[in-house]
């Protein structure tokens, strides 16, 4: 995978955590303010997620992308 395409995957699983932490938040939370800390971090994740998939996707189209084996992925 070429650097370009590894930090898009990289960035498409911080959004996935970023989701998880707002979701798991906001069933925690205890006051307004964290409601809506949660709520912006959740918005920022989709918005962040929907950019790096289109770009993904440009990578697909062009033939930049491919896949690699769980062996060789970076961390």
């Amino acid at each position: 995978m070429k650097p370009c395409d590894h930090n898009i995957q990289k960035t498409l699983n911080l959004v996935d955590n970023m989701i998880k932490v707002a979701n798991e938040g906001d069933i925690e939370r205890e006051d307004v303010g964290c409601g809506i800390l949660y709520g912006v971090l959740r918005d920022s994740a989709y918005k962040l997620k929907k950019l790096a998939e289109k770009e993904r996707e440009k990578h697909i189209e062009k033939g930049w992308w491919k896949e690699e084996s769980e062996n060789t992925r970076r961390k």
